[in-house]
């Protein structure tokens, strides 16, 4: 198995305010922060576009990634409403979700939209987070692999295998966002594995190196099963991610499958 380190990310979505992102950050650091300690996993939280420096002046030197929902392809302009990726460096984010379905669903992002947003990101030197699913229709016929390796490619066809590297792809079956129903571990390791096939279409040895991350409804209670699993590198963590006890949870089923690939220094 490639060692590929885990990433566990927390999406926040719109929630949080100044008092109860303290509270979380802090809690957080307290339960996890030895899970942090010599780099085996990374981990951190897309926040309110708001509340990034906060998360900033927060998370700085705690091995604690923060980054964004969502960016705009542009530089800069009349785009109103819209946040530049030159914005999001100016608070040290690390990583920003691309394409999540509620912004497919609700703001009609395609995936032409969708691959320059991710363009723009990796030319300001950010880590995009891709995020792609199928619906319940489609996968209850049949078309959830052909669904969701069609925005896998859509969106990355073209960059070259220095680029791909830099790309971590977040496989959420829409019908398991927020809804407390999870795809099994079987089911997703069957998703994750056609993942990777599509992605050695574009280059079979970064395909082994990219990272897949597992989301929705994912717990504290099923994390291990599902980062056990060859193809699920970690998870983009939902609701969840706002409860210190879920999250440490979560923090801890990375650790170990950190551990079972060999990248748990003694010492940590």
């Amino acid at each position: 198995m490639t060692a590929r380190r885990p990433l566990a990310l927390g999406n926040w979505k719109m929630n949080g305010d100044m008092v109860a992102n303290e509270q979380l950050m802090s809690g957080l650091l307290e339960s996890s922060a030895l899970l942090m300690t010599g780099g085996a996993i990374q981990a951190g939280f897309a926040v309110p576009a708001p509340y990034l420096f906060q998360a900033a002046v927060r998370l700085k030197g705690t091995g604690f990634l923060w980054g964004a929902q969502d960016c705009s392809d542009q530089a800069n302009g009349a785009y109103t409403g819209e946040i530049s990726t030159a914005m999001l460096q100016d608070f040290e984010a690390g990583f920003c979700l691309i394409g999540h379905s509620e912004r497919r669903a609700r703001h009609h992002e395609t995936d032409q939209q969708i691959g320059a947003k991710l363009q723009a990101v990796l030319s300001a030197n950010i880590m995009p987070v891709l995020c792609v699913g199928e619906s319940l229709a489609q996968r209850e016929s049949g078309q959830a692999s052909q669904v969701v390796c069609a925005q896998v490619l859509a969106a990355l066809t073209g960059l070259k295998a220095e680029d791909l590297v830099r790309v971590a792809v977040a496989y959420e079956p829409i019908w398991a966002i927020g809804t407390g129903k999870t795809a099994s571990a079987a089911d997703a390791q069957a998703m994750h594995a056609a993942i990777r096939q599509a992605l050695s279409q574009l280059d079979a040895k970064a395909a082994g190196q990219m990272r897949i991350l597992y989301g929705g409804s994912v717990k504290a209670a099923n994390s291990a099963e599902l980062f056990a699993q060859p193809d699920v590198d970690g998870g983009l963590v939902g609701g969840a991610s706002l409860d210190v006890k879920e999250m440490a949870g979560i923090l801890q089923a990375a650790h170990a499958r950190a551990a079972s690939l060999g990248l748990v220094q003694q010492n940590s």
